[in-house]
């Protein structure tokens, strides 16, 4: 069955009826679904710009962090990606799959699970170290800028990125039933 946003030549790709490409995302709805993540490491930069005083530690330890936005992304490209069924497709509702195909090749995607679990909680710290940090900075000397910058922090990265990923990008994946994302408690 051919459904909106799916190409015809997609009909005879399908290796499995389970894992038809369903939907074919555009440049623009990828930007969309990376756009919450941009944001949580734009606000993560900005608690540390803001919350250290000594130059070279807020400089350092920002620059670090937003480095280590950029990496984590690139791990999930590297050592997730390749095997996820929608690999090299627009059925990738953040486009990693088309990254990633330019720089591994496909690998059995019956071990995406375990892959997933196991590389996600290399970027949990992305989340963990603004929060903790957000709240360590408020402690020892509070303002209002701060008290702005890790709310919407905590908005963006614990409500909106979560939302927009399962509501919006993953809630056309077929991949969906077999991901650890899609079955988080909350």
């Amino acid at each position: 069955m051919k459904t909106p946003g799916m190409k015809n030549d997609d009909m005879n790709d399908a290796s499995c009826e389970k894992h038809l490409r369903i939907y074919e995302y555009s440049h623009l709805q990828e930007f969309v679904d990376n756009l919450p993540y941009m944001i949580m490491i734009v606000l993560g930069t900005a608690i540390f710009l803001t919350g250290i005083e000594d130059t070279f530690w807020r400089f350092g330890t920002a620059g670090l962090y937003f480095l280590y936005g950029i990496a984590g992304a690139l791990w999930i490209i590297w050592f997730v990606c390749p095997y996820c069924h929608f690999f090299d497709t627009s059925s990738c509702p953040c486009g990693y799959g088309r990254i990633a195909a330019k720089l591994q090749t496909k690998k059995d995607d019956r071990l995406f699970r375990k892959k997933f679990k196991r590389h996600i909680p290399v970027i949990f710290p992305l989340w963990a170290a603004p929060t903790v940090a957000g709240g360590i900075f408020l402690l020892g000397d509070y303002s209002g800028t701060m008290l702005a910058l890790v709310i919407l922090f905590v908005v963006d990265s614990f409500l909106i990125l979560p939302l927009v990923s399962k509501k919006y990008g993953c809630a056309h994946c077929p991949q969906k039933d077999m991901c650890p994302w899609m079955h988080q408690k909350g």
